[in-house]
């Protein structure tokens, strides 16, 4: 625990993005939550939506009536914070948005990927909150925004290239296959994400166009051909890129810019083709963690690299993500309250 403790508030609480923030601020040495807001559920206890959080002695209450805290995190639909975003100002110093409201860096991204934006003034004040991407520009920042699941995947699993060289705007083909699971869908996910409807498929639901394209365009300067399947398992987002790089290049280039890229970071692990059953990443290895796994393998004859990253998406992809880029914002350790591993053996992340 540092000198600083700050509060906090979720707004949005009732989600599954809103239970795994939720659990992981309970957990955070110098965040106390203070409100978690829900229209469904007002005065209702935390753990009556969140089950593994019948310990935590907090209710529900109207997101109309914001408590004054020093960070909000907004856990909800998007759309929802843009319009409210004075609120929150007016409510907390620092606002933490999990929702693609303030992920992307220009309103004309927003009048192409979503329709439109209410709010464009604030979107040169967000900084994206991915701190192996952003890390340099999240101190101090008062708005922070959090990324895709599936754009941080990808991100995660192309930056290196993309820092050595290997991969720019002119260089190189990029296509990329992401998988994920149905909390992916959000608690009220509909149809598609019931489980007699889920279980057992494969099933391509954005073969083009999927708007977490447009982040990692937007971030890595890349133009990337982007396709998103939904499988049978809860948590987890696996991006395989097949990457066709202008130059050819050797294991040692990709092993040295995968350890340049991610050698000190706290939460990232290069898992590729070692021994064992887990030789690449998985999301189950993963789940319930704020670490992401990146690999790859060679294919000299057709000139490709095959890239390999994994995470949990409530947690790299959303939530842990969220309270990570917080740290860096607020001063913090970074890995505080997050320095939980994961459980081997486990069922369906």
């Amino acid at each position: 625990m540092t000198d600083e403790s700050y509060t906090a508030s979720v707004v949005g609480g009732t989600g599954f993005t809103g239970g795994e923030l939720l659990r992981i601020l309970a957990g955070h040495p110098d965040f106390e939550v203070v409100q978690a807001t829900s229209r469904s559920a007002d005065n209702m206890t935390v753990g009556r939506s969140h089950p593994n959080l019948r310990d935590l002695d907090l209710r529900f209450s109207d997101p109309d009536d914001l408590a004054s805290v020093d960070v909000l995190f907004a856990a909800t639909p998007h759309g929802v914070s843009m319009g409210r975003i004075d609120e929150f100002f007016e409510a907390a110093d620092t606002v933490v948005d999990l929702s693609a409201d303030f992920r992307l860096p220009a309103a004309e991204l927003y009048d192409e990927w979503y329709d439109g934006h209410e709010s464009p003034e604030y979107l040169e004040r967000a900084e994206y909150a991915l701190p192996e991407l952003n890390r340099e520009n999240l101190p101090g920042a008062d708005l922070i925004a959090g990324g895709g699941c599936n754009a941080t995947a990808t991100i995660l699993g192309l930056k290196p290239l993309v820092d050595a060289g290997a991969l720019g705007p002119d260089t190189g083909e990029v296509v990329v296959d992401v998988k994920v699971g149905s909390s992916e869908g959000g608690a009220g996910g509909g149809a598609a994400s019931s489980h007699p409807e889920r279980s057992g498929v494969v099933r391509p639901y954005a073969p083009t166009g999927h708007r977490h394209e447009a982040e990692i365009e937007a971030y890595l300067d890349l133009s990337v051909s982007f396709t998103v399947h939904a499988v049978e398992m809860v948590r987890g987002a696996s991006a395989t890129c097949h990457v066709f790089p202008g130059e050819p290049l050797s294991k040692g280039d990709l092993w040295g810019a995968y350890r340049d890229a991610y050698a000190d970071e706290p939460f990232m692990r290069l898992v590729s083709g070692g021994g064992g059953v887990y030789r690449y990443p998985e999301p189950k290895a993963v789940a319930g963690t704020n670490h992401g796994e990146v690999g790859f393998e060679l294919d000299p004859g057709n000139r490709r690299v095959v890239v390999f990253s994994a995470i949990d998406n409530m947690t790299k992809g959303s939530a842990g993500q969220a309270v990570h880029a917080a740290n860096v914002a607020l001063g913090l350790p970074e890995t505080a309250g997050l320095e939980f591993q994961g459980l081997h053996p486990v069922g369906s992340p």
